[in-house]
């Protein structure tokens, strides 16, 4: 069975207005920016980047099986005179030319997920529950920003039914330009929270930033707005000037069009009670934590305003699963037993944060157990990150937090705050707190770990997970 090809070179060629070089191929069955996972068939894109440029490595991709790649005009003279190239004044441009083709020729539903917390764990639900309903595309990890959007709507096929793309931003008018390459048909914000404060006066500057994703709403589209959250009021009186023909609300509040009418929390699940523009509904689902069930009900309702079946969309959530470190769990085989391991490594902000210790104060724990909480510095807080970071301290003694464990400059300021007998260690940064963190843990733990990419958190995850080999924690209600 033939399979249909992503691009062909002469649509790419149309999109990008870009020179062909040697033999190119019939068919281009995927896009990558990374020689090193390239696959055979694969368009290779020599991308600038912040550290590298990758035109260095255009023919480690082509040695590879990279069926073409496009590279600038002004370094063409670099590679050898057959090689089989796309030649274009700038990659980047090039990229995103071809996205907003692959845009114009979509005729499924496009939903687009941004806001302060919860993106990519909304985005990973909605490409869990309607995959169930139709061919479906959803951005790559957390590809979400001026390279990454373009990328990922690029790659996706002409055939879907839905596809769903992640769209981030720490400056204002950054929303703007990936989003009316998008073009969604419904638009979500999790939630407006202070983070990326460094760059911004305050949260109602992030709000206005936030509701940058309305400039791109197709015309008759939706938004999907937190009404719970204190900047649901500005973001709604701006989605209305632009003019967008349906806000829709999700959250406990009574005004809600998706609103949680009951939720069961439970260490590594939940059981939620809700009605969704009208219908009642109850479901499983598969990740823990409040915050997880309130995104359920946006993901539900963006579902639903996409022309998916609300009911076996609701169905699906029991099986969805963590994003690599965003709340996946592994049982650690220790010394006399067993304990638990929840990687929240992946990125941190005060909200994310709080919610993540509330998971932590719900995980169960053995008879000689304590909840460990392993914590790095939150970064791009501005002037206010001395006290947001000592504020955390009411989060831990809210989930009886047992044991902390900090690092890093600015989770100084969490760790004088503690208590003396929550005071695990502390060391400058995760690299050197790896050593007292794997000692600590005992049969019957719970460890939670959690800091902003930049803090490096993921090092101690994998000294745990090199010095105490387990398997997958079990969800125990499903058992």
């Amino acid at each position: 069975m033939s399979v249909t090809p992503l691009w062909t070179p002469d649509a790419m060629m149309a999109a990008m207005r870009a020179k062909a070089n040697g033999v190119l191929p019939e068919a281009i069955t995927g896009l990558s920016i990374d020689s090193r996972t390239i696959a055979p068939g694969e368009a290779y894109f020599a991308i600038k980047g912040d550290v590298h440029d990758g035109h260095a490595f255009v023919a480690a991709a082509l040695k590879a099986g990279a069926a073409l790649a496009v590279v600038e005009a002004a370094q063409r003279d670099k590679f050898a005179v057959d090689a089989p190239l796309l030649i274009v004044d700038d990659v980047l441009a090039g990229l995103v030319d071809l996205a907003h083709a692959a845009r114009a020729r979509l005729g499924g539903q496009v939903i687009a997920v941004t806001g302060s917390v919860g993106k990519t764990s909304t985005k990973e639900a909605l490409r869990h529950v309607l995959r169930a309903q139709g061919e479906t595309h959803a951005s790559a990890a957390s590809f979400n920003n001026h390279w990454g959007v373009p990328l990922s709507l690029a790659r996706c096929p002409a055939s879907v039914r839905f596809a769903v793309f992640e769209i981030g931003m720490n400056h204002a008018g950054e929303i703007d330009a990936l989003v009316r390459m998008v073009r969604p048909h419904v638009a979500i914000i999790t939630t407006v929270e202070p983070v990326h404060l460094e760059f911004f006066a305050g949260i109602e500057a992030i709000a206005d930033a936030k509701a940058e994703i309305f400039e791109g709403v197709e015309s008759g589209g939706a938004v999907v707005l937190n009404r719970d959250n204190s900047q649901f009021a500005r973001l709604q009186r701006r989605a209305k000037k632009l003019g967008v023909s349906r806000i829709v609300s999700f959250g406990a509040d009574k005004k809600s069009d998706a609103r949680l009418l009951d939720v069961s929390l439970h260490a590594a699940c939940s059981a939620v009670h809700a009605n969704i523009l009208g219908l009642e509904v109850t479901y499983k689902l598969g990740m823990p934590g409040r915050h997880m069930a309130m995104n359920s009900l946006a993901v539900l309702a963006a579902a639903s305003l996409a022309g998916a079946d609300l009911a076996l969309a609701a169905l699906a959530l029991s099986q969805l699963e963590p994003a690599a470190g965003r709340g996946v769990r592994r049982t650690l085989e220790v010394a006399s037993g067993e304990a638990t391991l929840i990687d929240e490594s992946y990125n941190a902000n005060p909200a994310s944060m709080a919610a993540a210790l509330n998971v932590l104060g719900q995980a169960v724990i053995g008879p000689q157990g304590r909840r460990i909480a392993v914590l790095g510095d939150m970064l791009e807080l501005g002037p206010t990150s001395a006290e947001l970071h000592r504020s955390l301290n009411e989060a831990i003694k809210a989930n009886h937090i047992d044991l902390v464990y900090c690092c890093g400059p600015l989770m100084r300021n969490l760790w004088d705050a503690l208590s003396t007998g929550k005071r695990g260690g502390y060391a400058d940064s995760a690299a050197s707190l790896e050593a007292q963190a794997v000692g600590a843990i005992r049969a019957g733990d719970a460890i939670m770990i959690k800091g902003s990419l930049g803090s490096k958190m993921k090092t101690i995850v994998q000294a745990l997970e090199k010095r105490f080999p387990g398997k997958a924690a079990l969800d125990e209600a499903a058992v």
